[in-house]
């Protein structure tokens, strides 16, 4: 039987998240209001996304949104804890405290960003699944690399151990310096945060989940398309 472990995943505020994503509604039609909302829109969704993909992995338990987004609502997120804003590791460590003032203190407790919205459920769980095996062994904390192998998307500590969080530029060395094992895996989803423009054309080329995939400013998707022209036509 497989240990579950707790997720906590830290969400900015929409009007703050994902700066760097402003061309990508540059050229909408509408006011400046309607492309800040567009934005807004894309940070929301790839939020949703990731989130879906984290409840349906099998080897996830309780998960819990840090958030100073006022009135977020995420289906199927039971627990919200709000962001005090001072800063990400910041509200990483609130979410850890929530699970252990709650009943989390035997499972191991894991660290998703937000931004992967291409991520798919059996990667969650490999990885995770590794992180276990590394646990049995004495290590005490693991972590993924982002695509660019510098930045962090997931954290993952042994059940009794006190998650030291070290997001931030250049987390991935980091995270390393203080002990946690980098784990292994292509896994392009899981490490597929997107930041820029070229990230989030990258993640709709590995297929994203429904949320980002229909945000009204996306052009089409060419996972999806390359289904749908596999998939046999029926009768007309």
């Amino acid at each position: 039987m497989h240990e579950r472990v707790d997720l906590v995943v830290p969400v900015k505020e929409l009007r703050r998240a994902k700066s760097r994503l402003a061309p990508a509604v540059a050229g909408l039609p509408g006011s400046d209001t309607d492309r800040e909302q567009a934005h807004r829109a894309l940070a929301l969704a790839m939020t949703r996304d990731t989130l879906r993909a984290a409840r349906a992995a099998v080897r996830t338990g309780r998960l819990v949104v840090v958030t100073g987004e006022p009135g977020m609502r995420l289906d199927g997120v039971g627990e919200t804890v709000a962001d005090t804003g001072a800063g990400l590791n910041a509200a990483v460590r609130r979410g850890a405290d929530h699970l252990r003032r709650t009943g989390g203190a035997r499972r191991g407790v894991a660290v998703l960003q937000a931004d992967l919205p291409a991520l798919r459920p059996d990667e969650l769980d490999d990885a995770l699944a590794r992180a276990e095996t590394l646990f049995a062994t004495g290590t005490g904390a693991a972590f993924v690399a982002d695509h660019t192998g510098t930045g962090t998307t997931l954290l993952v500590t042994a059940p009794g151990r006190v998650l030291r969080p070290r997001f931030g530029p250049g987390s991935a060395a980091a995270h390393a310096h203080a002990g946690a094992v980098a784990l292994d895996g292509e896994w392009p989803g899981l490490r597929g945060d997107v930041d820029t423009v070229d990230d989030l054309a990258r993640a709709r080329t590995l297929g994203t989940g429904p949320e980002t995939r229909a945000w009204p400013g996306a052009p089409p998707d060419p996972a999806a398309l390359g289904r749908r022209m596999a998939t046999p036509c029926g009768p007309r």
